[in-house]
């Protein structure tokens, strides 16, 4: 409905004045238009590009700039962005800061991102980690924990998480998980069902306690992910699948229980996909290979429809509709 249209209706049965109309109409129309995400959006776009181009410079200018001074000038950029971000730093808080700005939320995220690449040109160029690459992927964890928790940051926090799952050698990123991972190892799909449930109990630990509270969402979300393609690897791969079959179905009831808790979309549909995946692997798995084809079929018309009504009731499921 336009508002305009509304502020006729409401005229009409007179419970707004026409003065009060021509009032909200014109700060309705005259009312400034945020661009805040597109800034946001900027802003990362300009980090990205500008690690992007470290890089680039790095590999096309190794041997003309020299080493050192291409690792002074990577060290200082990162100390500059450290820097600016200490300085405009908040109090402390367990709570979520407010007035942070983006410039800070950036240097910081800056800062990090060109850690990396020094890091990484440190260990090409002079090998300070030796082969103990478990020791390269866990001190930038510890330094964006802390950074993450000191300067209150969701997307420091991320890159945190990400390191620390690379030093046991999974990849966590929910969008690549399938690609990278290649749970073979039955110990590497454990190690990565732990670690994801590690993390699933600090962010409900985060919220119990209070502490960083708005930190809980990226503890679950990459956390449950990591643990439910992990479980899925081991129902799949290796043997005791009924275990496995167990944790994705544990998972899905508190990943649904979750959404319906904070009325989230994303949740309930992790739980429902995931626990979806196991049960349909399971029933096929258990039925006889000879079985007739047009029970597949019917299986998949009656899964299709539940489906369509989980979809049709979901605001309902997640409680945002009596």
């Amino acid at each position: 409905m336009k508002p305009q249209y509304l502020l006729e209706i409401l005229t009409e049965k007179s419970i707004i004045s026409e003065k009060q109309s021509i009032q909200i109409s014109s700060y309705d129309a005259n009312r400034p238009f945020s661009i805040h995400w597109e800034l946001r959006s900027l802003l990362y776009l300009g980090i990205t590009f500008l690690s992007t181009g470290l890089g680039i410079l790095i590999y096309k200018n190794i041997d003309t700039i020299g080493h050192n001074i291409l690792i002074g000038l990577i060290a200082l950029l990162c100390l500059g962005c450290f820097y600016y971000a200490f300085m405009h730093r908040k109090t402390f808080s367990w709570q979520e800061i407010e007035g942070s700005t983006n410039l800070d939320d950036f240097a910081l995220l800056g800062g990090c991102l060109t850690f990396l690449t020094l890091e990484g040109y440190l260990q090409y160029q002079h090998t300070i980690f030796g082969t103990r690459y478990g020791l390269a992927a866990f001190i930038p964890a510890l330094l964006f924990f802390l950074c993450a928790y000191r300067f209150d940051h969701r997307g420091v926090l991320s890159m945190a998480i990400t390191a620390l799952a690379s030093g046991v050698g999974v990849s966590i990123a929910p969008v690549k998980l399938w690609e990278t991972n290649n749970f073979n190892s039955q110990n590497l799909a454990i190690t990565a069902l732990l670690l994801g449930i590690f993390l699933i109990f600090v962010g409900w630990i985060s919220e119990q306690r209070d502490f960083k509270k708005h930190f809980s969402f990226t503890y679950f979300l990459l956390g449950g992910n990591l643990a439910f393609v992990a479980a899925l690897s081991g129902l799949f791969a290796f043997d005791w699948k009924i275990i496995y079959f167990f944790i994705v179905a544990i998972l899905s009831y508190l990943s649904i229980a979750y959404a319906r808790q904070k009325h989230s979309y994303l949740f309930l549909l992790i739980g429902v996909v995931y626990g979806y995946i196991a049960f349909t692997y399971s029933v096929f798995k258990v039925l006889p290979e000879q079985l007739d084809p047009f029970f597949f079929m019917l299986y998949f018309m009656l899964s299709g429809a539940g489906i369509i009504l989980f979809l049709i009731k979901i605001k309902e499921i997640i409680g945002l509709k009596k």
